[in-house]
């Protein structure tokens, strides 16, 4: 347990942050006000407007003789440039590939480091599902694709730093024990480091959100992009249900992976039949992940409610038990509820005919059998 001087009841300590100019500026200055290192742990780094503008402030601080470790995933980061690779290396910053494709990783092509993790000096962190590409930051015709991630000040951040070591340099610790979450507990808020890499035996965010949803009492809103839940969620939200727990679940009505949201569509009926409320956001693409539970106990990172964030990659989330917090998100949250098109039997049986049902379906099962082939099947043979 960690415990300081500092307060997170100093707004400035604890953020919500949002995609768009609101994550990209606060990078940029943490990325500015470094001194001494810079920890980056990114899915998907891009080389566009938005890229480059992260590139250039971190080249800069590599000029003021800032150590930056850079890790980003071998899947998500394929098309990064191989010259900007060179480049950035030539200022001097350190850079490599988790898991890079036609390697000794790629049989677990489904553990890949999903992770948005930013640590500056142990001071100052960003961790969410953000990634660096324009597309979570938009422009003046385009809406940025909506997620979030959370801005830690203080001693919260050292453990998230340490945790950035491990990975990079591959550490035994990391590699083969479990580490155990870490409590932040200042001013009213109780912040923890969740982590899943079900391979390492780490499910602290399946978990979590299982423990969270079992116990909850009024009112349970899940932001979820790629939504399919395994099993044991599902059930967690059945009993909710019947424990007359409101359910409000934000879904992608755009999606940048059509199929997925085809297999979503395809489990409304038994959400409705749960009477969990559907919500769908079309202004943009719905890549966030995140909920807030009775109004005190909020979680937001990478990890996504299916099966390939909970027995596949690496992921971090950030659990928060604050009521001043989660009735500030609680609040955005039903700001964006209102901007939703609402999902409900009456308007399902109009928009859906046999031949959307049997596409749905389909893709529902061609998706979990991905799933399967890239999570469970690769754990089960390297065990055997």
């Amino acid at each position: 347990m960690i415990k300081s001087n500092d307060s997170f009841t100093d707004p400035k300590n604890l953020e919500l942050v949002h995609s768009g100019e609101d994550y990209f500026a606060r990078l940029e200055t943490i990325i500015q006000q470094a001194q001494f290192q810079i920890y980056i742990q990114m899915y998907l780094f891009e080389d566009d407007t938005t890229g480059t503008r992260i590139s250039t402030a971190l080249k800069e601080a590599a000029s003021r003789k800032v150590k930056i470790y850079m890790l980003l995933d071998g899947l998500g980061s394929l098309s990064f440039p191989s010259e900007l690779v060179k480049e950035l290396k030539n200022t001097g910053i350190n850079i490599r590939f988790f898991a890079p494709l036609f390697s000794t990783y790629t049989f677990f092509i489904g553990r890949r480091l999903h992770c948005k993790i930013v640590v500056a000096d142990a001071k100052v962190a960003l961790v969410g599902g953000i990634n660096i590409a324009a597309k979570y930051h938009g422009s003046a015709t385009e809406e940025p694709w909506l997620d979030y991630a959370v801005q830690l000040k203080g001693e919260i951040a050292k453990p998230l730093q340490q945790l950035c070591i491990d990975i990079y340099s591959k550490k035994r610790r990391f590699q083969n024990k479990k580490i155990k979450a870490v409590f932040a507990i200042q001013g009213d808020a109780s912040v923890r480091i969740l982590q899943n890499d079900w391979l390492k035996g780490k499910n602290e965010i399946c978990d979590g959100y299982i423990k969270s949803i079992r116990q909850a009492k009024k009112e349970i809103i899940i932001v979820g992009s790629y939504f399919l839940p395994g099993i044991r969620i599902i059930r967690a939200l059945k009993k909710a249900s019947k424990n007359k727990v409101t359910i409000k679940l934000i879904l992608s009505g755009k999606s940048d992976l059509p199929m997925t949201r085809r297999a979503t569509c395809f489990l409304y009926d038994k959400l409705l039949k749960y009477n969990i409320e559907l919500y769908e956001w079309d202004k943009s693409v719905l890549h966030g992940k995140a909920a807030v539970i009775d109004g005190n106990w909020s979680t937001i990172g990478s990890f996504n409610l299916n099966n390939l964030s909970s027995y596949g990659s690496i992921e971090t989330n950030i659990e928060i038990n604050s009521e001043l917090f989660a009735a500030m998100f609680r609040t955005h949250l039903y700001e964006i509820i209102a901007q939703c098109q609402c999902i409900t039997r009456e308007s399902l049986n109009t928009k859906t005919n046999i031949i959307t049902k049997c596409i749905n379906l389909i893709s529902y099962g061609i998706t979990r059998i991905i799933e399967l082939l890239v999570t469970y099947t690769p754990h089960k043979r390297f065990y055997n």
